[in-house]
């Protein structure tokens, strides 16, 4: 079998996250397959975690009144 000769230029190393779980580190390569989290486990935590509503994105409401009085909100309805 031959011999691979090395790369001209030493690859740099790989960057390390932290599991947004547990916090261990996890290499951020092809190979982490639960990328960004160290394990299948951490994955299905997180998601139980967003589909429990215990994550929420904040939203800006918005009153109808503010949406008239602006000239925002939905686009006008083109006729028939």
């Amino acid at each position: 079998m031959p011999v691979q000769a090395p790369p001209p230029f030493p690859l740099p190393a790989p960057r390390t996250v932290r599991c947004p779980t547990c916090g261990a580190p996890v290499e951020w390569t092809a190979a982490s397959r639960w990328r960004p989290f160290c394990s299948e486990r951490c994955r299905t935590v997180d998601l139980g975690a967003w589909a429990s509503e215990r994550y929420r994105v904040p939203v800006v409401e918005r009153d109808d009144d503010e949406d008239a009085a602006t000239g925002g909100g939905d686009p006008p309805s083109r006729p028939g």
